[in-house]
């Protein structure tokens, strides 16, 4: 499985999974899970630069339990010392991002 979205808003990129995309599903209809790592570049509030996302996904009977977190120190150029935590709601099929981040100069 492979990972590829655009964003737009604050967060103006390209998402595209890098490496390997694992799920597994279950004998009950709706459970399973996934993990992925994901590569994000682009500009967040007017700074270029990119970082990765890790995905870590289950799904209990439909009801779906999602946690994508910056992973530590993957910002580069100007988003370097981002972390932060990737939200996704799905409204009428639509898929809507939230994104609560802080973005602090490395040391």
């Amino acid at each position: 499985m492979a990972l590829e979205k655009q964003l737009s808003g604050d967060l103006t990129a390209t998402g595209k999974g890098k490496g390997t995309m694992l799920a597994a599903l279950t004998a009950v209809q709706g459970s399973g899970g996934y993990v992925a790592i994901e590569h994000v570049s682009g500009t967040l509030h007017g700074r270029r630069g990119s970082f990765a996302l890790q995905h870590i996904g289950t799904m209990t009977r439909g009801a779906p339990h999602l946690i994508i977190t910056v992973i530590p120190d993957s910002g580069t150029d100007e988003l370097v010392g981002l972390t932060g935590t990737f939200e996704i709601n799905i409204v009428d099929g639509k898929h809507l991002y939230d994104f609560e981040y802080s973005l602090t100069p490395a040391p």
